[in-house]
């Protein structure tokens, strides 16, 4: 399908979302890849996995970008050849990218009643605000820290970051589609505005790091 919705944040940064109703061979149609990405793409098992890669590149497309304008780094992290940032995810029939002047992560991640059963794997702090017996309540807030988490380290990407011990979302309320967390790991410290918003049944979650002012 086209576009399902695009975001303006602010003046430069934008969030491009894709609902994948397409097959695998009309999507490879649709978009050109570079010689890596076609030999990653032909090695995937799974084509629900090949069609959200591909949905990925509609999404550079609707941005003006190519998949010739997107390189990844030794890390696996990915960057765009003009310098802007970037942040790419994809689940189930859900794909989406943020690409800002600014340093961003994010994640989509479909409501989900498992991550009640994993959520001691990847929370700590966040337990003392999180009321378990409102079960909806509580899967979307664990949804919202876990695309969080998610987010930051894709921004951070460094080996050894646990969600649980080294990031923390502080308290907040659904309603207000904005929090703020924090990384702490070795001596690095870092604060990021978190912002979130349900696709149908998934979760949106975007980060972007808060910029220290140096006093003069």
């Amino acid at each position: 399908m086209p576009l399902h919705q695009k975001i303006q944040f602010n003046t430069h940064t934008q969030i491009f979302i894709w609902k994948i109703t397409e097959s695998y061979e009309q999507l490879f149609k649709e978009v050109i890849l570079n010689p890596k990405c076609l030999l990653r793409i032909n090695g995937m098992k799974s084509e629900l996995h090949q069609r959200g890669f591909l949905s990925v590149r509609k999404l550079l497309n609707e941005a003006g970008y190519t998949d010739f304008d997107l390189y990844y780094d030794e890390f696996g992290k990915p960057h765009l050849q003009d310098g802007k940032h970037i942040s790419i995810t994809h689940s189930h029939q859900f794909a989406a990218i943020i690409i800002s002047n600014e340093t961003v992560g994010i994640d989509i991640e479909l409501q989900r009643q498992k991550i009640i059963r994993i959520a001691d794997k990847f929370c700590d702090t966040e337990f003392q605000y999180l009321i378990r017996d409102k079960t909806e309540e509580y899967i979307k807030k664990l949804t919202v820290i876990w695309g969080a988490k998610e987010a930051i380290f894709k921004i951070r990407n460094e080996k050894g970051i646990s969600f649980k011990d080294h990031i923390a979302v502080n308290e907040f309320d659904l309603n207000q589609i904005q929090a703020i967390a924090n990384l702490h790991f070795g001596g690095l410290h870092k604060e990021f505005n978190i912002y979130f918003k349900e696709v149908e049944d998934f979760t949106l979650v975007y980060a972007l790091e808060v910029k220290v002012v140096k006093s003069k």
